[in-house]
């Protein structure tokens, strides 16, 4: 078990040294959809790269989703064909949200020796999902366009 501040360090090293290997400008939360993001998420078990959907406006996330999920076979097909799509996705802090993902296990960020799997996991997949993203952006971003 590490200390508050020796997980910290291991957690700033892990993002340095990914950066340093993967040196390039990730899409992240400029979607230009509000409260529509991907995130890399990494602990002691698991690596995953995430798309989350989020807007306060329940409305609004069922749409984004349902157009993502309309592309389903798309994704899969084409792009990651073992991401998974929860249309209700329960935070630790209660709120719920979509959320599209992919998981690599049995790896740990307090595992140097995983690192350049993990690194090449992202890497990997967020450039699929962020690929996916930009080819079906247009169709994603407007709501007046029904699924």
């Amino acid at each position: 078990m590490y200390s508050k501040e020796e997980a910290q360090k291991i957690k700033k090293e892990f993002w340095i040294a990914f950066a340093e290997t993967y040196p390039r400008k990730w899409m992240l939360y400029d979607t230009k959809i509000k409260e529509v993001s991907f995130k890399f998420y990494v602990d002691n078990k698991k690596a995953q790269v995430l798309l989350d959907i989020e807007p306060k406006d329940e409305e609004k996330r069922k749409i984004y989703f349902e157009k993502i999920e309309s592309l389903k076979t798309i994704l899969h097909e084409e792009h990651l064909p073992e991401a998974i799509l929860e249309r209700n996705f329960y935070l630790e802090n209660g709120k719920t949200i979509s959320r599209i993902w992919v998981e690599l296990e049995n790896v740990s960020i307090n595992n140097k020796k995983t690192w350049e799997t993990i690194f090449d996991f992202f890497n990997e997949k967020m450039s699929a999902f962020e690929y996916f993203f930009l080819e079906h952006e247009d169709y994603i971003k407007d709501l007046e366009i029904n699924t």
